[in-house]
């Protein structure tokens, strides 16, 4: 049974509920426990008519023949999610001094010219890999904080915007312009039948992962079409596709862990889900589903016994970070789940002026005004041990948070934990130092884990957890469990998948399985982890940190200055995490025609011409923008995390 003694006393009620496995294991207090839980797999069936399945599937931007629409770079459309796209508006400024729109021959080579001088800062005569990285970090990468190509306040740093155009969404997918309208369908779940819901597509790199085949992520909308429609007292449901996950239990497992440590995270079930639409699909059995409870009024009412409260779901590298006292300036980033009051504002605006401007001392005495130390320290204790990257931690995005009406305290909580358990774009996730596992630029973070007593907190939580629900025999016999429940489903989806599930729940890669999870993924970064064997590690990592044998590898947010403490221990400087850490050595590559490891001038104008040519797909004597992004996204593909073979970068 997924269940701690160590809850927080004043939420004990509520929380019971979240850390059983069904509504029998402790007092029954809402109905919606019946539908969550690791002890059944519901069945779950959309049914469309043939232009409602039509309609579910979204406007995309036009790009032209040939692009990296899908699996190898095939097809139209915009591409799979690549994380050498993020360096074109890089590029762009950089390469297009006629501000055309589009980057001529000549124009390629003088910009990689100025780029050897500049990045050769040791006038060694040539270019390294970590000089490539320097350079990419300080002439390349977009800004945080605002459209790529802007500035963070006060000139901030380099780096990652996952922010969407003003009123649409946010993340990989909205980015790209792609955007998710609700279409009718009917849906059965079990023996309850429901007319006329609102179904669309749903997800970001989820939904780039998957969108050349027919297992998407779905949100269903009880109420949007027919007020009043209600499942066990839920309106909206999540039906997530586990595309990412190799063993189809990352996000179950890691929202459960949450909640065993007291964290407010919603729940899940599983689903078998199949759909129908005349012409296409006759109950087509698309996959197991995970379902996850949606993080609305009615998660809020059951929690903290109110609908009251605001509920954000930022996408932003700057969390709290002042930016005035007009909403506007926070609207887009922080995504308000509901109307906001005048109240609720000025409290964000309050919170933003302390992190921004407060003292060490003046900013150590009013946190805990705003912020309950002992939930946060649970929060992080649980998202650093699962090296969940992509987070709060280094992209500033999946979780969600609460301003309780009653405390006026923020209360933190997870959202989209499919990359949980190391998972994400980092290498050796196993190690990622437990005193800075955030970037040295996340002024939120540093500021706040930089206080004593949330620093003391935090420690007291990891040194618990590591004895209790983080403790691999613990952890083991969960997924044993689960496992025993879903590998019949997750069969059903093909032998492929139910080969790569039992490679998944290994506790070490066979020496004669092909491309293993955990075999290199080029990009100084390692693909899906074993469950078991990164909690193995991960635990034994964690104790070494805490027991003063280890720093672990700091995160340094892939944009670093090197060297430098972390605020509860010393780290090291974390120039090999993030996003050049693994994009500098591929460029490296490509341009090392020798492979002796120092690029001279000639090797670099040689791939400025390359990378010229090849990316002018029309053969006008330029590239444009589509054409930049495409070219990029071949020259820096993504990690291939369904197939888990190496990706081939172009040369």
């Amino acid at each position: 049974m997924l269940f701690t003694s160590q809850i927080i006393p004043r939420a004990l009620p509520a929380l019971c509920l979240l850390v059983c496995l069904r509504v029998d294991t402790c007092a029954e207090s809402d109905d919606a426990a019946e539908l969550f839980g690791f002890d059944q797999i519901h069945a779950a069936h959309l049914v469309f008519t043939a232009d409602q399945w039509k309609a579910i599937k979204p406007d995309e931007p036009e790009r032209g023949p040939g692009g990296p629409g899908g699996p190898g770079g095939r097809g139209g459309g915009p591409p799979t999610f690549s994380p050498g796209t993020l360096l074109a508006d890089g590029f762009r400024r950089s390469l297009d001094g006629d501000k055309s729109g589009s980057i001529s021959n000549d124009e390629f080579a003088s910009g990689f010219a100025r780029w050897f001088e500049a990045w050769d800062t040791k006038r060694q005569g040539f270019l390294d890999t970590d000089a490539i990285r320097e350079g990419m970090n300080k002439d390349l990468m977009p800004s945080f904080g605002g459209p790529p190509g802007g500035g963070g306040p006060a000139g901030g740093p380099p780096g990652f915007n996952l922010e969407g155009k003003e009123g649409r969404r946010n993340g990989l997918s909205g980015m790209a312009g792609i955007d998710f309208g609700y279409v009718h369908a009917d849906l059965e779940l079990d023996s309850k039948k429901f007319g006329d819901v609102a179904v669309r597509y749903k997800g970001n790199g989820t939904y780039m992962d998957a969108r050349n085949s027919e297992k998407k992520s779905f949100k269903v909308d009880l109420n949007e079409f027919v007020k009043g429609q209600k499942l066990f007292g839920l309106t909206k449901l999540n039906f997530h596709n586990n595309v990412t996950d190799p063993a189809w239990m990352n996000e179950s497992l890691a929202y459960a862990l949450y909640r065993e440590a007291g964290v407010p995270a919603p729940r899940t079930s599983f689903v078998r889900l199949s759909v129908s639409a005349p012409g296409t699909y006759d109950r087509k059995y698309f996959g197991l589903y995970t379902l996850v409870e949606n993080p609305d009024s009615n998660w809020a009412k059951d929690r903290f016994d109110t609908k009251k409260g605001l509920i954000i779901k930022p996408v932003t590298r700057e969390l709290f970070i002042d930016k005035g006292a007009d909403w506007s300036a926070y609207r887009q980033a922080y995504d308000a789940k509901a109307d906001i009051t005048y109240r609720q504002m000025r409290r964000v605006f309050d919170f933003a002026k302390l992190v921004t401007s407060a003292s060490d001392d003046e900013f150590a005495a009013k946190l805990p005004d705003f912020l309950d130390i002992d939930q946060f320290a649970r929060f992080m204790s649980v998202t650093v041990w699962l090296s969940s990257t992509d987070s709060i931690l280094m992209v500033g995005q999946n979780y969600v948070v609460h301003l309780d009406p009653k405390t006026e305290k923020f209360v933190f909580a997870p959202w989209d934990l499919d990359r949980a358990f190391g998972n994400f774009f980092v290498p050796d996730p196993e190690q990622l130092a437990i005193g800075k596992a955030w970037g040295e630029d996340n002024r939120f973070l540093t500021r706040v884990m930089s206080v004593p007593a949330m620093r003391d907190a935090y420690l007291q939580r990891l040194e618990e957890f590591q004895k209790t629900i983080f403790e691999p025999a613990h952890l083991a016999k969960q997924i044993d469990e689960i496992a025993a429940l879903i590998k019949p489903a997750v069969a059903e989806e093909g032998p492929e998948k139910a080969e790569r599930f039992d490679r998944a729940l290994t506790e070490a890669a066979a020496a004669t399985a092909a491309e293993p999870p955990g075999a290199p993924l080029g990009f100084g970064m390692r693909g899906p982890r074993q469950i078991k064997a990164f909690i193995k590690a991960r635990h034994q990592s964690v104790s070494d940190q805490l027991a003063g044998r280890s720093e672990g590898k700091a995160l340094g947010g892939g944009f670093p200055r090197p060297g430098g403490g972390g605020p509860v221990g010393p780290g090291r400087g974390g120039r090999g995490f993030g996003l050049v850490g693994f994009l500098g050595p591929v460029w490296s590559k490509a341009a090392d025609a020798d492979a002796n490891g120092q690029i001279t001038t000639e090797e670099f104008q040689v791939l400025s011409s390359r990378w010229a040519g090849e990316w002018d797909s029309d053969h006008d004597g330029s590239v444009n923008e589509t054409e930049l992004r495409e070219g990029l996204g071949k020259a820096f593909p993504p990690p291939n995390f369904d197939r888990q073979g190496p990706p081939v970068p172009q040369k």
